[in-house]
């Protein structure tokens, strides 16, 4: 029991003075002598008796009914904390993935929960709520019901550490003031599980929201798979989470028509393919139709008209291994003797490759720096005799330097598989290949570069910063057997894809995503993406003959954009939501220990409101006050 005016109990030691009257009465008695007092003697030692327990009774009633006068006036209550001295503050984390789409006992679960939480907090209780991608701080139910009604699926679901920084922002520096943090999910498995650690000043709550059925059929990929002279195999990958089943139908749709229909059976995953005209340009949409998640029935992608890349070498060795890796059908590759080149060619150029020059002109140095602040890519191939100053004169603007040769022969044994050039090369590591070799190199300062090929002593054989590529030895057959290697192909071949990175067929909402734009622009001309009434800006940057893109969190809806320039269209290009939700697999929070877990929300701020509650108890004691006067008018008049 506490009490709003705890000051009045000193009132108490008032309690003291009948008390003290009582016992040490200040009357004395006069003595009468009668001829015959036995009789008196008895009647005074009855009625003495009887003065004596009803004086104790009027004293225990009076003292009582002081007691219950002045603890009433203290107005003592009963509650679970001291909230009647602290404030309350609630931070509520609404999930709004696409995984709440599901369906619950009551319907779609974000949906309900919505329902629930305008139906049990207060109208006009001040509390925050944040969701995946708003705020609403330090407001009330009544001012952002609508923004509640209208909330929409958000494809970028925050970690729960992320929920938990950004929640404790939310609550005031008060370390008297009673907070609580609810979180309303169906805390579906991801990298990062939810295990929130211990808090003194946050009472942490759940509310898990379960599906009835976690049966989910989606779209995951799709892929080239395979191509002809006049086709390729588009294949669509699918999965499924539940039971199996027959006869899911797949339509391939391109510019909204209807073009081709297959039928699969599922029990896990499954790949059906359309087959397609290898230059037909494709605005496509893969739909299948599912009753549960809707955000993964679709997936759009583009097959655009394919964009051949500029690859210029500049020559004083043979450069047929060049001519048979960058073949006609990808890439526009010319090349030039140093003393035939044409230096307006340079800047039309997405790669340019020097190759095994004894010296590199200075005019050639100064238009091949430009050429790289602009974006362009470098590919450094030495000679056996190079001249050091000429090369360092280029290199020294990248912190680059070579440096006196070494004729000892080394073998190329490390390769460097985390690095982009090798994605997707390699089904897995090789431990024991016939390495590479050469039989002189130059010594190389490698700060802030990274090592693509390695020799066995990890002195860098090809080393790379930004979009300057440098081997460290001559190529050519006398010095290196590497043109034999099958690593030159993939690593040649990849350095030029990486200096115009097409459009991939889709990208994912959420993630950087990168790619260029082959268009010239006039000064102060930007590119936009469009779609249908959705127009936004991407963050871009313009070099001589590309416009670099790379998006983020934007767009935020799936579709197909086109990228444009004012009014002109130059090509499309595909988003799509991120496939990681449609797992419907769940985390067990029932074994945590640092939280407070409720089945419902209902259940939840039934639980909160009994907290907070406050039962008053100042009327009780009023009613013994009045009982206990009751009781002393009754021995006073009665008690004989």
């Amino acid at each position: 029991m506490q009490f709003k005016h705890p000051e009045f109990l000193y009132a108490l030691f008032a309690l003291l003075i009948p008390i003290i009257v009582h016992l040490f009465q200040l009357r004395k008695f006069q003595k009468e002598n009668f001829t015959n007092v036995a009789f008196l003697k008895k009647v005074t030692l009855q009625t003495r008796k009887s003065a004596v327990i009803k004086k104790w009774l009027t004293l225990f009633t009076r003292l009582l009914l002081l007691a219950a006068t002045i603890i009433a006036f203290a107005q003592p209550y009963t509650s679970k904390n001291n909230s009647l001295n602290t404030g309350k503050e609630t931070v509520i984390y609404l999930d709004n993935s696409f995984s709440l789409q599901t369906k619950g006992a009551q319907g779609e679960l974000l949906k309900r929960s919505i329902q629930d939480i305008i139906s049990e907090v207060p109208e006009e209780e001040t509390i925050s709520i944040i969701t995946n991608d708003k705020t609403f701080k330090n407001t009330t139910i009544k001012a952002i019901k609508n923004d509640l009604l209208q909330l929409e699926y958000s494809p970028n679901q925050l970690n729960y550490d992320a929920v938990l920084l950004k929640s404790k922002t939310l609550f005031s520096k008060k370390s008297n003031s009673l907070k609580n943090l609810v979180f309303i999910s169906d805390f579906q498995e991801t990298e990062s599980a939810f295990q929130p650690k211990k808090d003194s000043l946050i009472n942490i709550h759940a509310v898990d929201l379960k599906p009835v059925n976690v049966d989910n059929i989606s779209i995951d990929s799709v892929f080239i798979s395979n191509t002809s002279a006049t086709t390729l195999e588009l294949s669509v990958k699918l999965k499924n989470t539940g039971n199996p089943v027959e006869n899911i139908p797949v339509s391939l749709y391109n510019e909204g028509k209807l073009i081709a229909k297959t039928a699969v059976s599922m029990d896990g995953e499954a790949i059906t393919s359309f087959i397609l005209a290898i230059n037909e340009t494709i605005d496509g949409e893969i739909s299948i139709e599912d009753t549960q998640l809707q955000f993964d029935n679709n997936l759009y992608f583009n097959i655009n008209k394919p964009e051949k890349m500029n690859v210029l070498a500049i020559n004083n060795s043979d450069d047929t291994f060049l001519k048979r890796i960058f073949s006609e059908n990808e890439f526009n590759y010319k090349a030039y003797k140093n003393k035939d080149l044409n230096y307006s060619e340079i800047e039309k150029q997405n790669l340019i490759i020097l190759n095994e020059l004894d010296e590199i002109p200075n005019a050639l140095i100064t238009t091949l720096t430009s050429f790289t602040n602009n974006g362009g890519y470098l590919l450094i191939i030495p000679s056996e005799d190079i001249s050091l100053s000429s090369y360092n004169n280029l290199l020294i603007a990248s912190n680059l330097a070579l440096h006196a040769k070494n004729t000892s022969e080394k073998k190329i044994t490390t390769i460097n598989y985390s690095h982009p050039l090798y994605a997707n090369v390699f089904d897995k590591r090789v431990a024991n290949f016939q390495y590479p070799k050469i039989n002189s190199f130059y010594t190389f300062r490698s700060e802030n570069t990274s090592k693509i090929l390695q020799f066995e002593d990890a002195k860098p054989f090809l080393a790379n910063n930004k979009n300057l590529f440098v081997f460290t030895a001559a190529l050519n057959s006398k010095n290196s057997n590497f043109k034999s290697s099958p690593l030159i192909v993939p690593t040649l071949y990849n350095i030029a894809k990486r200096s115009l990175q097409i459009p991939k067929l889709y990208y994912t909402i959420g993630k950087e995503n990168s790619y260029d734009v082959p268009v010239s622009l006039q000064q102060d001309d930007i590119l936009s993406l469009v779609k249908e009434d959705i127009r936004m800006i991407p963050k871009q940057q313009y070099f001589n003959n590309k416009v670099s893109i790379t998006t983020n969190d934007m767009p935020n809806e799936a579709g197909i954009y086109t990228i444009k320039s004012k009014t002109e269209s130059i090509q499309n290009i595909s988003y799509n939501f991120d496939r990681t939700e449609s797992n419907l697999v769940y985390q067990d929070i029932s074994k945590l220990e640092n939280i407070s877990l409720s089945n419902s929300i209902s259940q939840l701020f039934d639980t909160l409101k009994s907290d907070s509650k406050i039962n008053e108890l100042w009327k009780w004691f009023v009613i013994f006050a009045l009982v206990f006067l009751l009781i002393e008018m009754l021995i006073l008049k009665f008690f004989k």
